[in-house]
């Protein structure tokens, strides 16, 4: 590449240069499809020999592309900085969308006043898409993106109102049914017959099926209200839960705590009323991050691949748009043929390809139980 010496280098300059239209550089230049890859060299070797740099404001004008995500957590920013669930999803995230040249741009919810500030800048066209994840029933995150016409993929089985509308929402979630059924039914073959479960918020779908499976493996419709508690998917909240559950059933010999945090705090509340682990209760997490190997005693646990759900959900999310990109690339011009420049019309992706994606729930045998 030359050094710089004069004015910045233009596209009219690459083009001429390669030898081809200022419009077949910036189709390359902008990612855009359906140019031979013979001339796609010529028009890189042009660039890398001249130095020129994509204006971003005049490509974001041509494309209609911001090369950025918007990552949206419904969640005030203490609890997102305090549970590794969230940091190792957002790895996997922001790890997927930098090997694709895509920006990440994080946003919390700490107030119901955020809802509008986040709506206005989704509608504002200054991302290609969203990641939402961690959202309650009432959530009005997914409609703000529904009108404002924003590609968008869940984190976890949509359950707010409409979510079962046609077209069905992508999203990426575990198998939360299955890892409870594991999970209760390693305490029942240890022998445990009273089992309590503290669940996170029940407006969350994946604490829902986590107490259906819970509910599934010890063989009832409805769970005993002594042995569930709500512990808001937080370690303080496991041990207000804890201290609940023991105070309305003292009798209880474990306990299904649905993450790993919640976990920790029940920990902290058996050793505080006396009660030895595992020989007294018997205690099971979920999730498999740190908090699990941290425990005293390590946490046997169900565990689920936050990271790569994140991976994944960034992974739909641009194939998504691909879709979109080429559904838009269709309409304007002949599906197929060569121009003077050597642009051919390019193959669309097959939208029917796009599906939520279920991972596996996996327990993890360790000395709590």
């Amino acid at each position: 590449m030359s050094e710089p010496s004069g004015p910045r280098p233009t596209l009219e300059a690459v083009a001429a240069l390669a030898g081809v239209s200022r419009a077949t550089v910036s189709r390359v230049v902008n990612g855009g499809r359906g140019v031979r890859e013979p001339v796609q060299e010529r028009v890189r070797q042009a660039v890398r020999e001249l130095g020129y740099v994509p204006n971003s404001a005049a490509r974001t004008l041509v494309t209609r592309r911001t090369g950025a995500v918007a990552v949206i957590i419904a969640e005030p920013e203490t609890r997102v900085f305090s549970d590794p669930f969230f940091g190792r999803q957002l790895r996997g995230i922001s790890r997927e969308l930098a090997a694709a040249d895509t920006q990440l741009l994080l946003m919390f919810v700490e107030h119901r006043a955020d809802y509008d500030r986040i709506g206005r800048y989704l509608s504002a066209g200054h991302v290609d898409g969203a990641l939402m994840f961690s959202l309650h029933r009432d959530d009005p995150l997914p409609a703000m993106a529904d009108r404002a016409g924003l590609p968008t993929v869940y984190g976890g089985r949509p359950g707010w109102t409409g979510a079962d509308r046609a077209p069905r929402p992508l999203y990426v979630d575990t198998d939360n049914r299955d890892g409870a059924r594991q999970a209760v039914r390693h305490l029942l073959g240890r022998g445990r017959r009273r089992i309590a479960v503290i669940t996170g918020p029940l407006d969350q779908t994946s604490a829902l099926d986590r107490l259906d499976g819970y509910r599934e493996a010890l063989g009832v419709r409805e769970a005993d209200p002594r042995l569930v508690a709500d512990g808001g998917f937080t370690a303080s909240g496991g041990e207000r839960a804890m201290a609940q559950l023991l105070d309305s059933a003292p009798d209880l010999d474990a306990v299904f705590a649905c993450s790993d945090l919640m976990a920790n705090g029940a920990l902290r509340t058996l050793r505080a009323r006396g009660r030895r682990v595992p020989d007294e209760v018997a205690v099971v997490g979920y999730d498999d991050l740190e908090p699990a190997a941290w425990a005293d005693p390590p946490l046997t646990t169900v565990r689920q691949d936050v990271e790569e759900m994140g991976r994944l959900m960034a992974r739909l999310l641009l194939r998504l748009l691909e879709v979109r990109r080429a559904d838009g690339a269709s309409g304007s011009g002949p599906a197929s043929g060569t121009d003077r420049s050597g642009t051919a019309g390019a193959r669309r992706p097959n939208p029917m390809q796009l599906a939520p994606v279920i991972t596996e729930a996996r327990l993890v045998v360790r000395e709590s139980t």
